[in-house]
């Protein structure tokens, strides 16, 4: 797949010619680099001060989308939504009403913080609970990269809680830019994958995928996710 800016991205913006207009939101722990990493992408910048997002934020980004092995016709025109949640517990019911609009999720934790790591299993129990269904879409993103010398989780264990919950895991720098307009390309690519199975395109998320008892779960990639035996528990 391939994904890429269009030239004037300010003037675009504006412009209320698009195909689709897809939502994602960014979650994790406060300090995990949400904010750092949605302006790196929308900008291509980096603010080293740390501010913490208070409620909900969100940046804007117009691109092009190709299914991968596509080579002819029009690319598809997407208008993507990049919202930004406060990690903190007292802001927490106020960032799950945002859940089941979105299409697709960044959940994001701190290379370099063991908490953030642990605290993973909790997010995906609030977006079990809240989202348009039981198993959306979700990349998890381990932040920080670049602070190699400072890392508390390993590679290794990162991928293994990935796997366990059936997750593409990506590890990103907010502050280098790496990885970053990988992970948003590779979550838009899965939902829009679901939605060309979906035979009205113009679904809202909250009927774009029913919940059903004998859908696939969050855990999908290791039934036995949910027990202790997990690296993320």
């Amino acid at each position: 797949m391939t994904l890429s800016d269009k030239p004037k991205e300010s003037e675009q913006l504006h412009n209320t010619e698009y195909d689709y207009l897809i939502k994602f939101l960014a979650l994790g722990d406060s300090g995990v680099g949400k904010t750092s990493f949605l302006f790196q992408y929308t900008d291509g910048s980096f603010e080293s001060k740390f501010v913490t997002t208070v409620g909900i934020d969100f940046r804007e980004k117009r691109v092009s989308y190709r299914p991968a092995g596509v080579d002819s016709g029009r690319a598809q025109r997407v208008h993507l939504q990049l919202w930004d949640t406060a990690g903190q517990e007292r802001f927490r019911s106020l960032t799950t009403a945002f859940f089941r609009d979105a299409m697709g999720f960044l959940l994001f934790f701190d290379l370099t913080s063991e908490q953030s790591f642990l605290n993973i299993r909790n997010w995906l129990d609030q977006l079990k609970q809240h989202s348009y269904c039981e198993s959306p879409d979700i990349i998890l993103c381990g932040n920080k990269c670049d602070l190699e010398d400072l890392r508390a989780v390993s590679t290794e264990r990162a991928s293994e809680c990935a796997e366990a919950y059936g997750l593409p895991y990506m590890e990103t720098s907010a502050a280098t830019g790496h990885n970053v307009d990988k992970a948003v390309s590779m979550l838009l690519d899965l939902v829009m994958k679901r939605m060309d199975e979906v035979v009205d395109k113009t679904m809202l998320p909250a009927q774009f995928g029913n919940r059903t008892e004998d859908g696939p779960k969050l855990n999908q990639g290791n039934p036995e996710a949910e027990s202790s035996g997990c690296p993320c528990c």
